[in-house]
């Protein structure tokens, strides 16, 4: 429990005791403490006394200020407490606390916010492009969420594996080798028609211009024997290429999933088995078609052709009980704009097969737009003028790219700025967040550095308070964005802390002819700089010692 956390859980104690006491009640309903919009308000608050008012047939305010009168403000670590309004209760808190904050950030250093892997076990599938092509700015925010939000949930109490599923069967890898074949005669001085669904990306170009100079004999293989061999060194090219790509933007994952050994390993014919006998099923015009309407879906999906070819759903499905079959608690699917429509048949394909469908989340990621001069860059993957992840990272680097890509919502459309991401000033938020952490190694250099011992009771300026009370509440941002799986919330509180860090550093001399006072300010700055660091760690970004 984080120290915030414990301080909320242990008001709601005191207030219980002292209302059942004060009140002779019997029980109290679920207590909740808030924290004000307003900070003048205090540190928290709650609107109890209105919730009982029916209870004990009382004004609101009579009750809070019964209440205030009878508290144990000692036991409860309040400082200061108030009635305002119709009866809401403010409580400003006894800071003491934020002493041992800062002792235990010291001492725990990069686990500092990281809890016990006490939680359930998930497996988060990202990315899983097609290997058709390189990744576009689409892919670069499935893959800097699907990463950041991994880190947070390991660091939050998960075990959390990240796995890239590879769509190496069906019709887009016999469309890719067909591309590349198209490609293969050009570069040769023969021309072929490239199909109307064909990969028109650079990066085919390059790879059939490289075979044609490097094995000219292929040509006089017989076309389907080509195709096959086409086939298979496109998917292991651009799949090295994926890798690269993901690499250098600090994604890293566990396993790489394929789905031919689905195929090879006769998974899928004993899933669809598994689902008759479930069942789920019944033909209809020659197909067979799986109920998933019974389950939410708005129409039933079709499981094998009439002409005896599975759907691409069909293989989906052996994947995902694949998945549950390795002991995973808690299946995680990042998947983009265009897979609105499917969470629901794939949600109950989870139920028809015998599988808790709460087991899967599913999150969609919205579309990126970038913006350069004012002004949306467009992006079309078929004419292979294609904004590419690589393009992102050489244009603006990693760490720019990453921080815009998770600081807002997944389900909300966002306008990449690459304008912005190139500045050098306190409106570009990673820039400002990262300088806050290269402004601390600089005084720290300065100073006669963090030393044991420092009267921390001496901090009691109020920019300082805030500062201490943003590391204080580390913690429960981790819990927070790893249970609701949101990893902007981690890119929202970098901010805070910078501004907060930024806000101090102006209004209160580090360095001073004051020696205790310099060495308290030297540890809690120190605990400030490590804190903040392990926060732009669990987002992937550095914390540069200068700028």
């Amino acid at each position: 429990m984080t120290y915030t956390e414990q301080l909320k859980e242990n008001l709601k104690l005191v207030l219980k005791e002292t209302i059942i006491s004060e009140f002779n009640v019997d029980e109290v309903d679920d207590i909740k403490i808030e924290t004000p919009k307003d900070p003048t308000h205090g540190d928290y608050a709650t609107n109890i006394a209105m919730i009982l008012t029916k209870q004990l047939k009382d004004n609101p305010r009579n009750i809070a200020s019964k209440i205030v009168e009878s508290i144990d403000q000692h036991k409860a670590n309040i400082e200061q407490i108030s009635v305002a309004g119709p009866g809401f209760i403010n409580f400003t808190m006894d800071k003491s606390f934020l002493q041992d904050v800062l002792k235990t950030v010291i001492s725990e250093g990069t686990q500092y916010g990281k809890r016990p892997q006490d939680k359930d076990r998930v497996l988060l599938e990202f990315v899983s492009a097609n290997p058709t092509g390189t990744l576009h700015i689409g892919h670069a925010r499935n893959a800097a969420v699907g990463d950041s939000l991994a880190r947070i949930m390991n660091y939050g109490g998960y075990d959390v594996d990240k796995e890239y599923y590879i769509n190496d069967a069906g019709n887009q890898i016999n469309n890719l080798a067909t591309s590349i074949n198209v490609r293969y005669f050009e570069a040769l001085g023969e021309s072929k028609e490239m199909p109307e669904d064909g990969y028109r990306g650079k990066e085919i170009t390059e790879l059939g211009r490289r075979l044609a100079n490097e094995h000219p004999e292929y040509k006089e293989m017989d076309e389907s024997e080509r195709l096959l061999m086409f086939k298979d060194i496109g998917v292991k090219y651009l799949m090295n290429e994926l890798k690269e790509d993901l690499e250098k933007f600090r994604v890293e994952y566990d396993s790489w999933f394929y789905e031919t050994s689905l195929y090879e390993d006769n998974v899928i014919n004993p899933t669809v088995e598994k689902l008759k006998e479930n069942g789920y099923t019944y033909e209809e015009d020659g197909a067979l078609w799986l109920k998933t309407t019974e389950f939410g879906d708005d129409k039933d999906r079709v499981l094998i052709k009439s002409d005896g070819s599975y759907t691409y759903f069909t293989p989906d499905i052996s994947y995902h009980n694949n998945k549950m079959s390795r002991g995973y608690d808690k299946l995680i699917d990042l998947l983009g704009a265009d897979h609105h429509g499917y969470q629901a048949r794939l949600k109950a394909s989870m139920e028809t097969s015998g599988y808790d469908k709460e087991a899967l989340e599913i999150i969609i990621m919205q579309v990126v737009r970038l913006i350069k001069d004012g002004e949306e860059v467009k992006m079309s993957k078929r004419t292979g003028k294609t904004y590419t992840l690589r393009d992102l990272v050489q244009e603006v680097g990693v760490d720019a790219a990453r921080y815009f890509l998770v600081m807002r919502s997944s389900d909300s459309h966002f306008d990449f700025d690459l304008d912005l991401a190139l500045s050098k000033s306190n409106d570009n938020p990673v820039y400002y967040a990262q300088y806050a952490h290269a402004r601390i190694c600089s005084i720290l250099k300065q100073s006669e550095g963090v030393k044991e011992g420092v009267d921390l009771s001496l901090i009691t300026h109020d920019k300082a308070i805030d500062l201490m009370m943003a590391v204080a509440n580390f913690g429960e941002v981790i819990e927070l964005a790893a249970d609701r799986r949101e990893p902007h919330r981690m890119t929202n509180y970098v901010q805070e802390l910078a501004s907060k860090f930024h806000k101090f550093y102006n209004a209160e001399k580090v360095l001073s002819d004051d020696k205790a006072l310099t060495d308290a300010y030297i540890y809690m700055i120190e605990a400030v700089r490590q804190t903040l660091s392990n926060a732009l760690m669990l987002v992937g970004i550095e914390a540069p010692e200068e700028m």
